[in-house]
């Protein structure tokens, strides 16, 4: 007998254990090689593991349990074969006696609807059961107390006027009595969601986190996109988005205030001269930040790219470690979801995030004329320990005008040449 014996693969460096977040097979069922059999979660990724080789199953882990990497989760009879499906044969005898306990259950039912009509015979019911008198209805209205949870003692269960006196008043916040659900259930808290739990606290205490504002005007990318989103589409088979444009404008700015491209490390300043731009995409297991590597070097149709490229694996669950790993600054669009402003999060060991918003019509006075723009807030939130005030404000200076006027900030003054069209 062949038996393989699946240890937990490392899913990145500095990574020791997982969770095993859910088991997509049985105990004893046959897997084929490659086949996702299990779901474990990492403190950076949820991630799918495939099973090495095809055969039967054993479960050695139960879902919650906390495993190392290298530790044995399941074992696979290699040798066991694929099992047929069942005879139609032996359904057979049970179609023929399926008249039988029919017979039986008509003959034993009989006796028990007769007995239930008798009960209801010897029951008779009064319309005067949990009735409120005239006056006990005044009264009960007044307390604002529903007759159906006070007990009649007049005749025939009828309430009386002393019933509805010494009712009791319902205290705030007791139980509905419109009979709506009020169950509760608990579950208990992925790996990297407790991760993200213990970083977000980590980052309010352990940083001196600020955040600035500005806004945005977006009328010339939405005037380029207008004219030449379809030319660029069928071009490079990818659309133009606003993330380009603020992907762009990001890593100028990271250029002209290195600070902001910093990281903190104890009584260390680590400078970066690359811009590794992690962006936040929402997928099915949260919310996910893979990393466009050297962003300063891409093109409007390199970031497009490499964007669809990156939240296609995190909407199908194929994204790595490593590709949310190293970023130095971070994108993030709350304007997905209709937020108008926030304040982002640092994502450590990064100092500073950038956060876009949703895009509104608003009236603005520009050239002593009020006119509508679509214009949308921008957040910088920052570590106050290592970006200054001046710098930050400055940056997010930087980032408007580029996105006010692309043309001259971003794309050096040519719109098809910028766009490779």
């Amino acid at each position: 007998m062949s038996i393989l014996e699946m240890k937990v693969p490392s899913p990145g460096e500095s990574i020791t254990e997982v969770e095993i977040a859910s088991w997509l097979v049985k105990d004893g069922d046959y897997v084929e090689k490659d086949q996702p059999i299990a779901e474990v979660d990492s403190d950076k990724a949820t991630l799918d593991l495939p099973a090495e080789e095809s055969g039967i199953i054993t479960l050695k882990a139960e879902e919650g349990e906390v495993v190392q990497v290298g530790q044995v989760v399941c074992l696979i009879d290699m040798d066991a074969k694929k099992p047929e499906g069942s005879a139609p044969a032996a359904e057979a005898p049970k179609a023929e006696n399926a008249e039988a306990p029919k017979a039986e259950q008509k003959v034993v039912e009989k006796p028990a609807i007769v007995q239930e009509a008798k009960k209801e015979e010897a029951k008779p019911t009064s319309y005067a059961i949990g009735t409120p008198s005239p006056a006990a209805k005044k009264i009960l209205d007044e307390k604002g107390v529903d007759a159906s949870q006070v007990s009649g003692t007049g005749k025939d269960g009828r309430i009386t006027k002393q019933d509805a006196e010494t009712a009791s008043v319902p205290a705030m916040g007791a139980a509905s009595s419109t009979g709506g659900s009020r169950s509760s259930s608990t579950t208990k808290l992925s790996v990297l969601r407790r991760k993200l739990a213990a970083r977000l606290v980590s980052v309010k205490n352990e940083t001196a986190m600020l955040t600035t504002f500005n806004e945005v005007d977006m009328s010339e990318i939405f005037r380029i996109r207008k004219q030449y989103k379809e030319e660029f589409a069928q071009k490079h088979g990818v659309g133009l988005g606003f993330m380009s444009f603020f992907t762009k404008a990001v890593t100028r700015a990271l250029q002209m205030y290195p600070d902001v491209n910093a990281s903190i490390d104890g009584d260390y300043k680590i400078n970066y001269d690359f811009c590794d731009i992690s962006i936040a995409v929402s997928g099915p297991k949260g919310l996910m930040v893979p990393v466009l590597r050297n962003a300063e070097n891409m093109t409007f149709r390199g970031v497009e790219a490499n964007i669809k490229s990156l939240a296609e694996k995190v909407r199908d669950g194929k994204i790595t470690v490593d590709e949310m790993t190293g970023g130095t600054f971070t994108v993030t669009n709350g304007g997905t979801f209709g937020s108008m402003m926030s304040t982002p999060i640092i994502n450590p060991p990064q100092s500073a995030i950038l956060g876009m918003h949703n895009i509104l019509q608003r009236p603005m006075a520009i050239d002593g004329q009020v006119v509508i723009r679509p214009m949308m807030y921008v957040a910088l939130s920052y570590d106050h320990r290592i970006i200054d005030g001046k710098e930050s404000v400055g940056f997010l200076v930087a980032v408007k005008e580029a996105i006010d006027n692309p043309v001259e900030f971003l794309m050096g003054g040519d719109e098809r040449k910028a766009l490779e069209l």
